[in-house]
């Protein structure tokens, strides 16, 4: 039986730049930082109250995954923003938006109540997009 998802991956086009826009704009902690072979990195985060799930930060590079034309296609995916998707929660939302707005992170919408709970929308610096929602009180 399966007991939980430990690890996911988030395609990005850039691991320096994605190193930066999640440890240094979401706050993200480093979890994994390590070389893998020529031109390979593997590069995991983990959201700070969630040190049990690792994201995989995995460039979209011609190699072992993609092929010519199919890292050229995800490249063009991702930062078209039709491609990478999530959603993330915090207590706050309407602070967190502000922080993270003051960090330079883009919103394609700002908070808004909805019939399923209160959420903003953002995207990282590759052009995945996440929502973030507020986390319920009990």
């Amino acid at each position: 039986m399966i007991t939980k998802l430990n690890h996911v991956s988030i395609f990005v086009l850039d691991q320096n730049s994605a190193y930066d826009f999640y440890v240094n704009k979401l706050g993200f902690k480093v979890h994994t930082d390590a070389a893998m072979g020529p031109g390979m990195r593997w590069l995991t985060v983990t959201p700070p109250e969630q040190p049990d799930l690792e994201i995989s930060l995995m460039a979209v590079t011609e190699g072992m995954m993609f092929d010519h034309d199919s890292a050229a296609q995800m490249k063009t995916l991702i930062s078209k923003g039709t491609f990478g998707f999530g959603v993330f929660e915090c207590n706050d939302l309407l602070a967190t938006y502000e922080e993270l707005k003051a960090k330079g992170v883009k919103f394609k919408k700002e908070p808004t109540k909805e019939f399923y709970g209160f959420e903003a929308l953002f995207m990282d610096d590759s052009g995945n997009w996440f929502s973030l929602g507020q986390k319920e009180s009990a």
